[in-house]
């Protein structure tokens, strides 16, 4: 008589729960990878921070994610994008990196030109100006252009240096009453500058008020209150995780049901050919 072996019940149900788990994982980062979107990338900790705290204040969740070399990439929901970007844009998010003196004069033994060396100094000057009013509350960016002749001490007639500040605020903040400290701090860091010779251009920015978070702005879906950006996520999740469900509990009842019906896999190492 051949050898009957009943089928391993035990090592098929961990396989589909095993198979089950691993589907579950793949669709969960599919859908994840799937609803958001990069926002900016190669962002130290303090811009992606300013970034995030942002997005929030107005409602939009955001994600931070650290690559190896430690830069921050900030992500949105894909439906989002837009909103955030304009919400950015109006922050003057994130903020402009200026270079120091010390940076633009960085040189790997190279010699220059005293017109390089001129060049190099009032670009240094006008980053360093630039990135002190853009400290100020209130202001979004700021862009400070000099114009310093080079003078013949010869010459009778000489060229007034001058300079011109451009200040893109939030219109909420006054900025008019601050226009003489912002010329006196011009003038007074510049050799041979005015205060006469500064002009202070100011561009108001109406930026949009915060969203105020409350039961009224969620969802509830199967009892839990979720933000609506949220919703479709949990949804898929949920029902994915329920046809997983399905699926294994017609794989098991699948398998019982081939055990009553008797049907034996027979083992043809077992099967013994006669010689007829």
């Amino acid at each position: 008589m051949p050898e009957l072996i009943l089928p391993r019940r035990s090592a098929l149900f961990s396989r589909c729960v095993a198979g089950c788990r691993v589907a579950l994982v793949v669709v969960g980062m599919l859908m994840l990878q799937a609803c958001s979107v990069e926002l900016y990338s190669n962002l130290d900790q303090r811009q992606a921070n300013e970034i995030v705290a942002t997005l929030m204040r107005h409602g939009i969740p955001a994600q931070r994610e650290a690559s190896k070399d430690g830069k921050m990439t900030v992500s949105v929901q894909k439906g989002r994008f837009a909103e955030a970007m304009a919400i950015l844009d109006e922050s003057g998010l994130p903020k402009q990196e200026f270079q120091s003196l010390g940076e633009v004069f960085k040189r790997g033994g190279l010699v220059s030109s005293p017109v390089e060396e001129r060049a190099t100094m009032i670009y240094g000057l006008s980053q360093e100006l630039s990135q002190t009013i853009s400290d100020i509350d209130g202001v979004l960016s700021a862009r400070v252009h000099l114009v310093l002749p080079e003078n013949d001490p010869l010459r009778q007639q000489l060229v007034p240096s001058s300079a011109s500040v451009f200040i893109r605020h939030r219109a909420s903040v006054p900025m008019n009453a601050l226009i003489p400290q912002v010329k006196m701090l011009v003038a007074k860091g510049i050799a041979g500058l005015t205060y006469d010779n500064v002009s202070v251009t100011l561009i108001p920015v109406a930026t949009t008020a915060p969203e105020q978070e409350s039961e009224a702005g969620f969802t509830t879906f199967l009892g839990l209150w979720l933000h609506p950006d949220s919703v479709a996520a949990a949804m898929w999740l949920f029902y994915g995780m329920a046809a997983a469900i399905v699926a294994l509990a017609a794989r098991l009842a699948y398998l019982q049901w081939y055990r009553r019906l008797g049907v034996y896999a027979l083992d043809a190492s077992a099967i013994a050919v006669k010689k007829t």
